[in-house]
């Protein structure tokens, strides 16, 4: 009877019982808790950076005037699927990833982070893990179309930012408009005769779309293929189309795909000359500023920097 009392005993210190943690006393005992608790620390902060939500600052004035450059603009990851580190950190060593599942995926209108897939004759960008911010115009399956600098969706005229922005001006005008039928060599894609105020229409891939491949549409389509193979897979011989050395008259895509565009429509290097960004490649929208300075300004002059903050943008919600 002894011996089960004093069981019951242990049970109930093991669950009520609090155990007085020993503070350390030495030295050495208050280095190793420091650098303990700065270990728990890190991985807390990988952790929620990786999947949850990170920093972003704005460097460009793609997005003005929405997201000025200067902005410190917080980023929603887990909304459209957390990514694990596709890299090793600080090098281009690719490394097995997982995606955890997305509430959501992105919509037309949202502000988005993506990874940028490089230019438009590139298999990938030179340097890997550059994050662009843009916003969504087109998703899976939509027809792009712009018509002197309007973007219609499926033939009906897409929604405009509160902000929009043309040639530094709120309104949009036909300065320096380039007119239909006037090819940009640099437009996306390759060999259509098409510029940046007059595009498409643009059918944008989906899961499953399949597209007819000849010998005269090929180059609108090679980085794409090439991208979704992770290396250069497209050929033609004898006026055949091949891919892996395999003739082919069609092609179906494996992965969804958005075309972003700046809100500062005329000074926005975007889809319209890069390229479709595809589904693997969204990091997570972008939905606050954090906070916003003069990024002109360097660090040693700090408490002219601190002047500098537009206190009319922190915490303003992005929409």
């Amino acid at each position: 009877m002894e011996n089960k009392l004093s069981l019951k005993e242990k049970i109930k210190n093991i669950f009520t019982k609090k155990k007085e943690r020993k503070k350390p006393e030495t030295l050495k005992e208050k280095i190793v808790e420091f650098f303990k608790q700065l270990f728990f620390a890190a991985i807390a902060a990988f952790f929620i950076i990786t999947f949850i939500i990170q920093n972003t600052r704005i460097p460009t004035g793609s997005m003005e005037n929405t997201i000025l450059v200067g902005d410190f603009v917080l980023v929603n990851k887990f909304i459209y699927g957390s990514s694990s580190p596709k890299y090793i950190p600080f090098t281009e060593i690719e490394i097995p990833f997982f995606r955890l599942p997305a509430f959501k995926d992105p919509k037309a209108t949202d502000i988005v982070v993506f990874e940028y897939p490089g230019d438009r004759d590139q298999l990938r960008a030179d340097e890997l893990g550059i994050n662009y911010v843009k916003r969504c115009i087109g998703t899976p399956g939509d027809t792009l179309e712009i018509k002197d600098k309007v973007v219609f969706i499926n033939g009906k005229e897409f929604w405009r930012p509160p902000h929009i922005k043309y040639n530094n001006v709120g309104v949009r005008t036909h300065y320096n408009s380039r007119p239909v039928g006037y090819g940009d060599p640099n437009i996306f894609p390759m060999g259509i005769n098409w510029n940046q105020n007059n595009y498409g229409p643009l059918v944008i891939p989906r899961e499953g779309y399949t597209i007819p491949l000849n010998k005269f549409n090929i180059e609108q389509w090679r980085t794409t293929i090439d991208r979704e193979y992770g290396k250069r897979v497209v050929n033609i011989k004898d006026d055949v189309v091949t891919i892996n050395n395999i003739p082919v008259s069609s092609y179906t895509f494996k992965k969804d795909y958005y075309f972003m565009m700046g809100d500062s429509r005329d000074n926005s290097m975007d889809s319209r000359f890069w390229g479709l960004v595809a589904r693997d490649m969204v990091v997570g929208q972008a939905f606050i500023i954090l906070l916003s300075w003069d990024r002109n300004i360097p660090f040693t002059q700090f408490f002219k920097l601190l002047g500098s903050i537009r206190l009319d943008r922190v915490l303003k919600l992005l929409h």
